[in-house]
């Protein structure tokens, strides 16, 4: 017999301790080591296999595929859809759209593909009913459950039989079989390991709604974003009605694709073309505006950067931004002012973004520069014009990746012409381009644009 070693394990992280201690040595979390007996290294002897290892060659392909859901962008985060077997894990705010997107993935699913089931442990039955009325949500093999018990929940999944499960959300269900409140540490992760434990044995794909804190990270064990499959992250801003699904993890596709969507009173809709939402219409030139293109997961999307420069009637100037890195915007006006020669110490500088676009990416700096600048000149830009390029701290302007891509989404939105750092490599034939070395050649093209991009 082994003789078992007293352990005591942080459940956060694995972190292990000879003693108890209250708070983690490796995360620095508190209160989450709890004790945990495990026989010694010596003491493991073999045993029983579910399947023979086998060569590579000789394993199926089959389980591994992917069914579309019918929401198309849905499958585009997911890298074509629901894997048989597959747990996805959704978090994101309250109130930004998830129950919503996930009754209509499974009505759509109950349609097309087979039996789905929606558990909801945070409202009623005839609430959800009420929603899907709204929505469009109501199909036959589509099963509603209401329950905040683990093991009901399991009954639940033995009568419905479904292909599809939807758990919303992972806080409010409880195990029977611990004592610790709802939502906390255990009681998520030994709900969540139940419920993938059913998913893999069975081969039905499960969405697991996840809470966030309010720093913008899931809650609940760190471990529990380690045992999914997939991890999405849904995001949007309340006084927009778009809404972007992340993701973070995927193990069957690529983890940095970004899905769109429409939110209405009548329901949740794919936008395969998302663009026209970030940029305004303009009839004639506007001194403080400049375009770009960013690119979210493998799609570029065009972005307008505004900027207002104002004389300051306070000691402080102030600074204000909104969708925008705060840190690389003053960075970027540190460089405009030192290396560009202009003078915004006693100016006010505010600077946003166009329908609640999030550019974050280097590439978008010598939009926000060339934005500040036109601000401050009074000199509008070229219509039809867009700026991409990372500003350096010595005033150069530095290659980004994925150029050609983005200057051909340009294109197709009808801009004709382009900043673009040096040696940028080989752009659309459809649009003129010109290639910027520094603060310096950029600024030349908003004092005089006319002499930059000459007509003819």
């Amino acid at each position: 017999m082994a003789k078992a070693a007293q352990t005591f394990r942080c459940v956060e992280c694995g972190w292990t301790t000879s003693k108890w201690v209250g708070r983690c040595g490796e995360c620095q979390a508190w209160g989450t080591v709890d004790e945990a007996t495990t026989a010694r290294p010596g003491g493991t002897s073999p045993g029983p296999v579910a399947q023979s290892a086998r060569p590579i060659g000789a394993v199926g392909l089959e389980p591994a595929r992917s069914r579309p859901t019918g929401v198309e962008e849905f499958d585009r985060a997911l890298g074509g859809g629901l894997v048989q077997g597959a747990v996805i894990l959704l978090a994101g705010e309250p109130g930004v759209g998830k129950s919503t997107l996930l009754l209509d993935v499974t009505a759509r699913w109950a349609k097309d593909a087979g039996r789905a089931l929606y558990v909801t442990g945070e409202e009623s039955a005839a609430q959800v009913r009420l929603r899907a009325e709204r929505t469009g949500g109501i199909a036959d093999d589509l099963f509603l459950a209401a329950e905040t018990d683990l093991s009901a929940v399991l009954t639940h999944i033995d009568e419905v039989k479904p292909s599809l499960i939807v758990l919303d959300s992972v806080q409010t269900i409880a195990s029977p079989t611990l004592d610790n409140a709802v939502g906390g540490v255990n009681q998520v992760r030994e709900v969540a390991a139940t419920l993938i434990h059913v998913a893999k044995e069975r081969g039905i794909a499960t969405i697991l709604v996840g809470h966030v804190t309010k720093d913008g990270s899931i809650a609940g064990p760190r471990v529990l974003e380690h045992l999914v499959d997939v991890v999405l992250h849904f995001e949007g801003d309340r006084h927009s009605r778009l809404r972007m699904v992340r993701t973070v993890k995927n193990r069957y596709g690529p983890a940095d694709e970004v899905g769109c969507f429409d939110l209405s009173d009548s329901g949740i809709e794919s936008l395969a073309d998302p663009t026209g939402l970030f940029l305004s219409r303009h009839a004639a030139p506007v001194p403080g505006t400049c375009v770009t293109v960013t690119v979210e997961g493998r799609r570029p999307l065009l972005g307008e950067v505004q900027a207002l420069v104002a004389p300051s009637a306070l000691n402080t100037p102030r600074r204000a931004n909104s969708g925008l890195d705060s840190a690389r915007v003053s960075m970027v006006l540190a460089v405009l002012e030192r290396r560009g020669r202009v003078q915004l110490a006693m100016k006010d500088i505010y600077t946003s973004t166009v329908g609640g676009a999030r550019l974050v990416e280097p590439a978008a700096d010598l939009a926000v520069l060339i934005a500040v600048a036109s601000a401050a000149a009074g000199q509008a830009t070229p219509m039809g014009m867009i700026a991409l390029g990372e500003v350096g701290l010595a005033g150069e302007i530095r290659r980004v990746t994925g150029t050609q891509r983005r200057l051909a989404e340009a294109e197709r939105m009808g801009f004709s012409t382009a900043l673009v750092p040096p040696d940028s490599g080989p752009v659309p034939s459809g649009i003129r381009v010109l290639e910027v070395e520094n603060v310096g050649s950029a600024l030349a093209v908003v004092a005089d644009p006319a002499s930059a991009f000459p007509v003819g």
